[in-house]
C-alpha cells in the first residue's frame, strides 16, 4: 500500500512539473506541492536509487540552463527541469532521513547487545 502511495506521489510530481513548466498556475504554491509530493515519494525509494537521485538533483540545473537556449520553448524546459529538481530533491531528502534513521537504530542496537550469543556460538563450535 505504501509503495502505491509513493508511486502515485512520484507520478503526480512528474506530471505537475511538466504542466507547470508550460502553464502558470497562480493560485497554487507549486514549489511547496512538488516538495511535499517528493517527500511522500521518497518513503519507498530503494537505497540503490539514492545515488542516481542525488546525481539527478545536481545535474538538472545544468540541463535546464542548457535547454533554456532553445528558441521559443527553452524557458519552459528550464522551468520543467527546475520543477522536477524540486520533486526529486524532496524524495531524496525523505529517503536520506529514513536511511540515517536505520543507521542510528543499527548503531544503538549494536551497543545494547551483550555479546553472549557470539561467545555461545564460538563455544559450541569448539
Amino acid at each position: 500500500m505504501l509503495n502505491k502511495i509513493s508511486g502515485l506521489a512520484r507520478a503526480l510530481y512528474i506530471v505537475l512539473a511538466i504542466v507547470t513548466g508550460f502553464v502558470a498556475i497562480g493560485a497554487l504554491d507549486v514549489a511547496l506541492v512538488l516538495v511535499v509530493l517528493g517527500l511522500i515519494a521518497g518513503i519507498s525509494m530503494p537505497r540503490e536509487r539514492m545515488v542516481l537521485a542525488a546525481a539527478t538533483v545536481i545535474a538538472l540545473p545544468y540541463v535546464g540552463t542548457a535547454l533554456s537556449h532553445i528558441p521559443t520553448i527553452g524557458t519552459q524546459l528550464n522551468a520543467f527541469a527546475t520543477n522536477l529538481q524540486l520533486g526529486i530533491a524532496g524524495a531524496l531528502a525523505s529517503a536520506l532521513a529514513i536511511y540515517l534513521y536505520h543507521l542510528v537504530i543499527e548503531g544503538v542496537t549494536g551497543l545494547t547487545t551483550t555479546g553472549t550469543t557470539t561467545r555461545t556460538a564460538t563455544a559450541t563450535a569448539r
